[in-house]
């Protein structure tokens, strides 16, 4: 009977050194053995036949040690453990018999070394899976992010290592939207071409996916290809109240306006393009309704800041928006693409008002003169400020420049420019009125050839004309790259005994882009993840990416792009895709990319070196001159002067042509080569020039 109540005992007494192993073996097995412990811990009366059974998996388990073997015998013969233990490595905090009230008989809540060691273990063994699903984890929320969070690419297709043609492609998940459509003027390699737009190349290939062009000013550089680009594809266009006004007076000379897609849209809106939110937000520059765009899309918010400049005390509208630029850093800024134009100019730019206040003390000092201002024609603040001086100091106003003219009109019947009745007068009228009584607000600030201020330096105005007694400000200032043509207009001016007044030698301009702090400080409000510099050259990009390394942007986050370059963007990562066809198409008249590389070319070559024409008459079956050669040159030499040198070469083409003829080469093409290389050779041994040599053969 002893003997039974003995067996018995051992057989409900739990915390048993095999129960222990049974533990640890749960923990490395995993969950599916966490019923078989509960089974066994639980109240159930067994027989001496299942406490065998169980001794038996305890003393057969080939992880328990024979120290741990030993504890189980003692463990055996003893009382005073208690019936039930809570599981030492299991998730849950219940009891493993909950039902059974624990015995403490004797008093002793030591525990053995053996249950000691093997808890330790088992907390290893938990720490290292911790570890293990926490790095499992990670990775899985890697994999997740990647398939929620989709890539978006950046198409520069213009306004880099340039000043103008800004044309920038975004595209994601199918969709894509245009920001700007600019041009550019051409540059003094460029003879005869009046401008130059982006190629729109890649943009009509992808027409079926292009949601919309969204405008952040009206400045030529922004504005100016549109009509072009219409011409192409009608896709709807985007802007404030002003930009749309502006570019639906482009469309009118194009002859568009009947078919545009034109959307007026205030700062502080936003529209829905595909996949992409685009918000406008409100900004300082030299012309009003600029705005910087936040572009909302699935991959992640992409700042676009457009020209711009923080400016506290603006001639027109409200202050920068630096609010809206913190909350958009706060909500998280995947890539901030901002104006480099200043990014060598230390400091901040100044305020407008400072251009107003010398605006004052110049009309005062230039009293009986006629003042002569010149300024950007979409400066439309500069010009209200003119205005305000003549309604001041009792002058009238006239406009002289097409585009001025055209601008101030939009601007007056939209509101953004007030003139007083009386004050404006035609042009054709000025001579009515005494030089103290006659502000002329004109174009031609940057030296353009055919702009108004340059017509009246070189005395090829046909209603103003230059005398000493004029007062002539040019509040602008020049373009990189048209320094030297302004200087030529300044000198002519001043050769004509008058004064000029410019930005170097007064207070009569200031810029309308960021300087180095302002840039840092828009750097600090986004804290964009990936920074790109954009609307600069190659100086201006790497200056500005300096300035984004020392406000903490890693250099592996930077992008210094140029034109036809194609970025990925992803919170992951950020690399260079192939390049797409970009580029420069040149507008001339009304001939749109019909002047190419070889046409532009052989007009240097014109330019240089003048052109040759020899022109004869051959005998159709027989090859032999009939009559000639000719020669004519234009550009090259004074015939006059240099007679003997014509006769020369007209002897060398009559005898080109007859070796031609003996030999029997009746190829026209052969014969002009011929030609052209004999010449060409003979011309540069005599002059050392090599002009173009225009071959006319025909046949009688």
């Amino acid at each position: 009977m002893a003997e039974r109540e003995k067996k018995s005992t051992r057989t409900r007494r739990l915390p048993t050194t095999g129960d222990m192993g049974r533990q640890q073996d749960q923990v490395l097995s995993g969950a599916e053995n966490a019923p078989k412990i509960g089974k066994i811990a639980g109240p159930k009366k067994t027989s001496e036949k299942s406490g065998q059974r169980s001794r038996g998996k305890a003393e057969t388990k080939q992880t328990e040690t024979k120290k741990t073997q030993t504890k189980k015998s003692d463990a055996k013969k003893t009382e005073t453990k208690k019936p039930a233990e809570k599981k030492p490595a299991a998730s849950s905090k219940k009891q493993a018999n909950p039902g059974r009230k624990p015995s403490n008989r004797g008093g002793r809540k030591a525990q053995s070394p053996a249950i000691s060691q093997t808890a330790a273990q088992v907390e290893a063994i938990k720490a290292q899976q911790e570890a293990q699903e926490k790095r499992a984890a990670r990775k899985g929320r890697g994999r997740t992010k990647k398939t929620q969070k989709p890539p978006i690419k950046v198409y520069f297709l213009g306004g880099l290592n340039e000043i103008g043609k800004n044309f920038t492609l975004y595209e994601c998940q199918n969709d894509m939207i245009i920001v700007d459509c600019g041009l550019s003027f051409p540059d003094e390699d460029m003879p005869g071409v009046d401008s130059v737009i982006p190629d729109f190349t890649f943009v009509e290939k992808n027409r079926e996916r292009i949601r919309g062009v969204v405008i952040t000013h009206g400045h030529e550089d922004h504005i100016g290809a549109v009509p072009y680009l219409l011409k192409k594809l009608n896709v709807p266009v985007y802007g404030t109240a002003l930009t749309i006004g502006l570019i639906e007076g482009k469309l009118k000379e194009h002859n568009l306006t009947g078919s545009a897609k034109l959307h007026v849209t205030p700062a502080g809106s936003h529209i829905q393009l595909g996949c992409m939110d685009v918000e406008l937000v409100h900004v300082n520059h030299s012309i009003a309704d600029a705005v910087a765009l936040a572009i909302h899309s699935p991959a992640g918010t992409i700042v676009h800041t457009g020209d711009f400049k923080i400016d506290m005390t603006p001639a027109e509208g409200g202050m920068i928006d630096l609010a809206r630029f913190a909350e958009l850093g706060k909500e998280g800024v995947l890539a901030l693409l901002a104006d480099s134009t200043n990014a060598e100019r230390p400091g901040f730019t100044q305020t407008e008002q400072t251009v107003n206040n010398s605006l004052d003390s110049l009309f005062m000092r230039a009293e009986g003169k006629r003042i002569i201002v010149a300024t950007f024609a979409s400066s439309i603040s500069r010009v209200q400020m003119i205005i305000n001086c003549a309604v001041k100091y009792g002058r009238k106003v006239a406009l002289s420049g097409r585009s001025m003219v055209n601008v101030m009109s939009i601007a007056s019947e939209l509101g953004y420019l007030d003139v007083p009745d009386g004050v404006l007068v035609d042009l054709n009228l000025i001579n009515r009125y005494e030089p103290g009584q006659l502000v002329l607000i004109t174009t031609g600030s940057q030296g353009e050839p055919m702009s108004a201020l340059t017509r009246m330096a070189f005395s090829d105005h046909r209603q103003v004309a230059i005398n000493p007694n004029d007062f002539i400000i040019i509040s602008a200032r020049p373009i990189p790259g048209n320094e030297k043509t302004v200087g030529a207009v300044v000198d002519e001016l001043l050769k004509q005994d008058c004064t000029v007044i410019y930005e170097s030698m007064y207070d009569v301009h200031v810029s309308g882009h960021a300087c180095q702090e302002e840039l840092k400080l828009m750097q600090a409000l986004t804290r964009p993840k990936y920074f790109i510099p954009v609307h600069g050259e190659q100086k201006h990009l790497r200056k500005h990416a300096g300035l984004a390394m020392m406000m903490g942007v890693p250099r592996e986050n930077i992008f210094i792009g140029d034109i036809g370059n194609v970025l990925e963007l992803h919170e992951d990562h950020m690399k260079q895709l192939g390049d797409v066809p970009a580029g420069s198409v040149m507008v001339d008249g009304l001939g749109v990319g019909d002047v190419g590389s070889i046409v532009l070319r052989d007009r240097r070559h014109l330019s240089e070196d003048g052109l040759i024409v020899a022109v004869c008459s051959i005998d159709a079956s027989s090859g032999r001159v009939v009559s000639g050669p000719d020669i004519v040159s234009r550009g090259f030499v004074y015939v006059r002067e240099s007679e003997a040198l014509m006769d020369e070469a007209r002897d060398l083409v009559y005898n080109t042509l007859e070796e031609c003829a003996r030999n029997n080469v009746r190829d026209w093409s052969g014969m002009k080569q011929s030609i052209k290389d004999e010449l060409s050779r003979f011309l540069y041994q005599k002059t050392r020039r090599s002009p173009m040599i225009l071959p006319i053969i025909m046949e009688v």
